[in-house]
C-alpha cells in the first residue's frame, strides 16, 4: 500500500496530507499509526521546521477506525481482550502521546468529515481550521465502543465537558457553523479557500523565531496540569533562556530599527 502521509516542506512550513482517499483516510492500519509517529519524532529533530498543518486529500479528513475490520475482527482490531488492550496501546495511543509532545505549534485543515478517531486526531492539534464541507462526530458510542485514542481528555478541553458528553453520549454528526459556535474550530472557510486560509495561518506563525514558538508550546502544554506557581517557575526558565539567544536581540534589534529581522533559530 502507498504510504499514507505526504509530506511538504517549504520555508518553515510542513504540510501533511493524509493520502488514502478511496478509504475516506480511515486510521486503522500499524502502517500508518507508525508514518504519524516517526513524523513527529523527526520533527522534534528539525530545528528549521517551525509549524505543521494536518489535512486529508479527497473527500474527508479522516473517518476514523475502518468499520469494515471492525465487523472482521481484523487487523488492529482482531484478538482476544487483552490482545486488543495492548494493540491500542502499543498502536493507535502512541499518536497522541507522539503530537502532544511536538514541539511546533500544529494547524489542523479539516477538509471533510472528522469522525471518531478523525475528531480525535484534528482535536490532538493546536489549532482547527474547517471547510464548510466539514462535519464532526465523536461517534465511538453508535458502535458500542469507546473513544481509545484521548478524545475523552482531549474534546472536554477544547469544547468543555457538557458539550463534549452531547457530542460522546449522542454520537450526532455536528456541521462547521456549530463547530464553530462550540469552540471547536477557530474559522471556517470555503472548500477552495481553506489551504490558503491555513497557509496564511501559518506563514504569520512561522515568521516568529523557532526557539520561541517551541518554548511558547511546552509552556502552553505544560500550564494544563500546573499549579500557577509552578507554571510561573517554568516560565522564568523559559524566559531566561530566550532572552539568551541571538534570535531575541535580532528580534528587538529589528523593531527598534524598524525592519524586518533575520532569524537564524540561535
Amino acid at each position: 500500500m502507498s504510504p499514507f502521509l505526504q509530506i511538504e516542506r517549504e520555508d518553515g512550513i510542513v504540510t501533511v496530507r493524509m493520502d488514502h482517499p478511496d478509504t475516506r483516510n480511515a486510521l486503522t492500519t500499524p502502517e500508518q499509526i507508525q508514518e504519524f509517529v516517526d513524523l513527529c519524532a523527526e520533527l522534534r529533530r528539525d530545528r528549521s521546521a517551525r509549524v505543521m498543518i494536518l489535512t486529508g486529500n479527497g473527500s474527508a479528513f479522516c473517518a476514523g477506525g475502518n468499520v469494515k475490520d471492525m465487523h472482521e475482527r481484523a487487523g488492529i482490531f482482531a484478538g482476544d481482550p487483552y490482545e486488543l488492550r495492548n494493540t491500542y496501546r502499543d498502536g493507535i495511543q502512541r499518536i497522541p502521546l507522539a503530537i502532544y509532545e511536538l514541539d511546533i505549534p500544529v494547524i489542523a485543515a479539516v477538509n471533510g468529515p472528522a469522525i471518531g478517531a478523525g475528531l480525535d486526531l484534528a482535536c490532538m492539534c493546536d489549532i482547527r481550521l474547517a471547510s464548510t464541507t466539514a462535519l464532526f462526530a465523536e461517534s465511538f458510542v453508535r458502535l458500542g465502543i469507546v473513544p481509545g485514542d484521548g478524545g475523552a481528555w482531549l474534546l472536554p478541553r477544547i469544547i468543555g465537558i457538557p458539550k463534549a458528553s452531547i457530542m460522546s453520549f449522542t454520537g450526532d454528526a455536528i456541521d462547521a457553523a456549530k463547530a464553530l459556535a462550540w469552540g471547536l474550530v477557530e474559522q471556517v472557510c470555503t472548500h477552495q479557500t481553506l489551504m490558503s486560509e491555513a497557509r496564511s495561518l501559518a506563514e504569520r506563525i512561522a515568521s516568529n523565531p523557532g526557539h520561541s514558538l517551541r518554548l511558547c508550546k511546552r509552556l502552553l502544554r505544560e500550564g494544563q496540569h500546573m499549579r500557577l506557581d509552578s507554571l510561573l517557575e517554568l516560565s522564568a526558565a523559559y524566559q531566561s533562556l530566550a532572552h539568551h539567544t541571538q534570535d531575541h536581540h535580532e528580534a528587538v534589534s529589528a523593531f527598534v530599527e524598524k525592519r524586518k529581522p533575520d532569524y537564524l533559530d540561535k
